[in-house]
């Protein structure tokens, strides 16, 4: 897929796939996977695969064992999704609305003006926590600060039985 595009933002945004290497302005694949950057604040739940890219709302697609994962960054946990990149690229197509956030994208922008390049929606509320997929529970963030605001989500709730109830803020 890079040989054809080196990354790339598609459905106004909502989908970002990562380019080969880091600029000014975006932030490349080997740089987006070193540990120090986020995912050493997933303790061990983002340790395999390669995240190659991510949907308005920070949620990362991965590359493990040659499938395709969506990894949760809210919960830390990976879902599969596809057999090869080809299957994920036309799953995407035919339904990006759910897979890359495109509806909230689009209404946000309409609002607010453009999301700019390195930055993702997050819940002010997170929506592990019940928070709505609504505009008036979403901010924009860089999207970095975004993974490591949820990597401490994560590492918080993962022992966690479903339905306890958990404190949280944004300081």
């Amino acid at each position: 897929m890079l040989r054809r595009r080196n990354g790339f933002y598609a459905f106004e945004g909502a989908l970002h796939v990562f380019p080969s290497e880091s600029s000014q302005n975006e932030t490349g694949l080997s740089d987006w996977n070193h540990t120090d950057l986020w995912r050493s604040g997933y303790k061990g739940l983002a340790d395999s695969g390669v995240f190659f890219a991510e949907d308005i709302f920070g949620g990362q697609f991965c590359i493990k064992d040659d499938k395709i994962y969506i990894f949760d960054p809210e919960t830390g946990s990976l879902e599969y999704l596809a057999a090869d990149i080809e299957s994920w690229a036309q799953m995407v197509l035919n339904d990006y609305e759910v897979l890359t956030g495109y509806p909230l994208a689009h209404q946000w922008q309409k609002r607010n003006g453009p999301i700019a390049a390195g930055m993702r929606l997050l819940p002010k509320i997170p929506f592990v926590m019940g928070g709505e997929f609504s505009l008036d529970n979403l901010y924009v963030v860089n999207a970095i600060e975004g993974m490591r605001l949820r990597a401490d989500i994560a590492d918080k709730i993962k022992s966690l039985p479903n339905g306890t109830q958990v404190k949280y803020s944004l300081d």
